[in-house]
């Protein structure tokens, strides 16, 4: 089901309306297959290129989609435990910016997505029906379990859209 608008923060409305669908965990499972295997086209050759307007380079990209990853299962992880603690935001330009001290080659960070949201994956499919309703507080806003498992689908397909756009031109 669904989250409703009152489950996230209204910063997340734009990853969570790039989900229409009712049912999360076989978005998250195509995402793995197909952005995994896009990714893995991305030349190390283009792992700096940035393309204008965009800020960040390719690599500085996926490696804020691993981020991304992490710290959304992480609360998820929480929330649908009953941990009530409110959990901070981070700083997605300051993580971009540390990922450049020691760069990662692409592979590394796609293999890295790829572990994460397999572990994701299983995490996701043995919620207790109970855990997907509980709420707790992120960035200062309420967040449910099943909100945060949209936000991820939806993170996803809103970078990828824009790297997918990126490369083709």
């Amino acid at each position: 089901m669904r989250p409703a608008p009152s489950e996230y923060g209204t910063f997340y409305e734009g990853y969570v309306s790039k989900v229409p669908e009712e049912e999360i965990l076989p978005v998250l499972k195509s995402q793995k297959e197909e952005v995994v295997a896009f990714w893995r086209t991305i030349p190390e050759s283009l792992a700096s290129t940035v393309h204008a307007p965009y800020t960040w380079n390719i690599r500085q990209v996926l490696d804020h989609l691993v981020d991304g990853e992490r710290i959304f299962a992480y609360r998820l992880l929480r929330i649908a435990r009953g941990d009530t603690t409110p959990l901070s935001g981070y700083d997605e330009l300051a993580y971009a910016v540390a990922s450049e001290e020691q760069p990662a080659p692409l592979k590394d960070i796609v293999d890295s997505f790829d572990s994460l949201r397999s572990a994701n994956l299983l995490l996701v499919k043995n919620l207790h029906p109970n855990a997907w309703c509980r709420v707790g507080t992120s960035n200062d806003s309420p967040m449910s379990v099943r909100a945060l498992a949209y936000i991820m689908a939806g993170h996803i397909r809103h970078h990828d859209a824009i790297l997918r756009k990126r490369l083709a031109s």
